[in-house]
């Protein structure tokens, strides 16, 4: 018997990166803001950059769904 079925595995893994962005997302979004309050051109680099993390929760779903 494996240590760890395999679909918990896999929820276990995009819930760790899920954490793991919005860990991220907290000091981006903040600083965001705050850049943002200055400077409203910089609404385009401030949307990339808070969109980043969330790339990660995307990749784990896409490893998750090519491994099982």
């Amino acid at each position: 018997m494996p240590l760890l079925e395999p679909l918990a595995a896999a929820a276990l893994g995009v819930g760790l990166a899920s954490l793991a962005a919005g860990y991220a997302e907290r000091g981006i979004g903040s600083a965001a803001v705050g850049a943002l309050a200055e400077d409203d051109s910089l609404f385009g680099q401030v949307l990339i950059l808070t969109v980043l993390p969330e790339t990660l929760v995307i990749l784990a779903l896409v490893v998750v769904f090519l491994t099982l």
